[in-house]
């Protein structure tokens, strides 16, 4: 009885229950365990826990351990079970994502990737790196178009990794230009994680849409930079083709006319709603039914073509939704232990700079994107961080009207972060899309060392946004007229 009283001292069981959720979640990752299953598990183990162990009777709870009651019981778990799936399903601001899963996987049907590679070839072709550039600025105009990085990743590297080994590129440049061009659709707008993010951070889509923007294509500025300058430090690694042709009117005219159906699908969306014309979850509607009209009108749309959207599309948001539902009653179990003020109280006491906190809150993300998905550490983490982040006060100037500036700004830095846990191994899904489709003269080595560089250019893109807030508020305030 002593040893509790004395482990009570030093920490009450509210402490111990929420690091216990955290390890335990953690462990079963590490065992292969699926995450949603990993969520559920820990979240049901430790519910029971405080139902049959957790009695507020018992004399040991009462006296010898400092303990907060949860007031978790039967009837308040069976109470709260459908409201996880209630919550989720029925919430508006979700409905926009099936639709912009739909809207990329519809696009990179229509053709579109294909005839842009073939104009733009034509265009740089004659440029060292001519190709590693085609792929990055089809991987912008595809970010900004679809946000669906599996789909994107496979259909650059099926159009680019034959491409580039024919001309006899170095295949970690080959390979690092396709799986960094490939998750910019993550951050560029629409993003389907910032369609999460706003709903867990209870923020505007629109702000976090138009805050996004020149992040995404500052990042997309230094890949290109990138490629430019070691295409001029390594020749060897980038040869120019033996048969090329000289630039011509007529390719700059076909890359214009290849360029604008996507561009204008983006200027739909993003225009209708920077403009207040349309809510997000509208224009997520009207990209959906421009994506169908250009794979209409490229004559590639057909009823296989549209059961195979339809079913992709299911399956991803299904998986979206499965781990919204778990991560739910995971947070719930989580609060119910005082996880969020226990968190909050421990982050605002470590250090006395509140820009300290948020580095240490980035850094910390960095490292999980090692080891889980983006969808899981928008889920569990971004909740939690939110008390956090709202109680620093951090002054972020030029959104004016716009509610909770630091929050948003906050979002961005985490979306820009996030971007890491695509090329980070081992549980970078950009890596493991890309090797799917790569001839079997390259490996997961080579496609390792390509992706290091690019690693290192989303550090510095993550810095500039930390230093430069107004990269993220610019846009904002202009819109609101500020």
């Amino acid at each position: 009885m002593q040893i509790l009283s004395a482990m009570g001292q030093i920490m009450d069981l509210n402490h111990w229950l929420v690091a216990g959720m955290f390890l335990m979640f953690i462990v079963m990752l590490f065992r292969g365990i699926p995450v949603v299953y990993s969520l559920v598990g820990v979240a049901l183990i430790f519910s029971l826990f405080a139902v049959f162990v957790l009695d507020p009777n018992k004399n040991l709870i009462n006296e010898y351990i400092h303990y907060k009651r949860t007031g978790i019981t039967y009837k308040k778990l069976f109470a709260t079970a459908g409201r996880f799936f209630g919550q989720t399903i029925e919430n508006p601001v979700l409905v926009a994502l099936p639709m912009f899963i739909y809207m990329g996987l519809m696009l990179d049907q229509s053709g579109v990737a294909q005839t842009m590679m073939r104009s733009m070839q034509k265009l740089f072709g004659a440029l060292r790196g001519g190709l590693a550039l085609t792929v990055m600025l089809i991987g912008i105009i595809l970010a900004a178009s679809t946000g669906v990085i599996g789909a994107s990743v496979v259909l650059l590297g099926v159009m680019g990794i034959p491409t580039m080994m024919k001309q006899g590129y170095a295949k970690p440049i080959a390979t690092g230009t396709i799986a960094a061009s490939g998750t910019l659709g993550i951050l560029i707008p629409p993003s389907i994680m910032l369609v999460i993010m706003s709903d867990q951070l209870a923020i505007s889509l629109g702000d976090l849409f138009m805050g996004a923007l020149f992040p995404g294509l500052l990042l997309g500025a230094l890949y290109i930079a990138y490629i430019v300058i070691y295409g001029l430090v390594r020749p060897d690694a980038m040869p120019l083709p033996e048969q090329r042709e000289s630039v011509s009117w007529r390719a700059v005219l076909d890359v214009v006319k290849s360029v604008v159906p996507p561009f204008g699908l983006v200027v739909l969306v993003l225009g209708s709603i920077f403009f207040g014309i349309a809510t997000p979850t509208e224009a997520s509607g009207l990209g959906a039914l421009g994506a169908t009209l250009l794979a209409l009108a490229s004559r590639n749309l057909s009823f296989k073509v549209f059961k195979d959207v339809m079913r992709q599309t299911l399956n991803t948001g299904g998986y979206i939704v499965g781990i919204f539902i778990a991560a739910n009653f995971f947070s719930f179990i989580l609060r119910r232990f005082n996880g969020d003020e226990i968190i909050e109280s421990l982050m605002l006491g470590a250090f006395d700079n509140p820009y300290m906190v948020i580095g240490f809150i980035l850094f910390v993300i960095f490292l999980l994107g090692f080891l889980l998905d983006w969808i899981e550490i928008t889920l569990i983490i971004m909740p939690l961080m939110l008390p956090v982040i709202e109680g620093l006060n951090i002054p972020v100037n030029g959104f004016g009207a716009v509610e909770q500036p630091s929050v948003v700004w906050f979002a961005i830095l985490v979306a820009v972060t996030l971007q890491t846990s695509f090329l980070t191994p081992p549980v970078g899904f950009a890596l493991f899309y890309l090797k799917g489709v790569c001839p079997p003269g390259i490996n997961l080595g080579h496609i390792y060392k390509g992706i290091i560089p690019f690693v290192l250019l989303q550090i510095t893109g993550l810095l500039v946004v930390f230093y430069w807030p107004e990269l993220v508020t610019w846009l904002p305030a202009v819109a609101y007229g500020n």
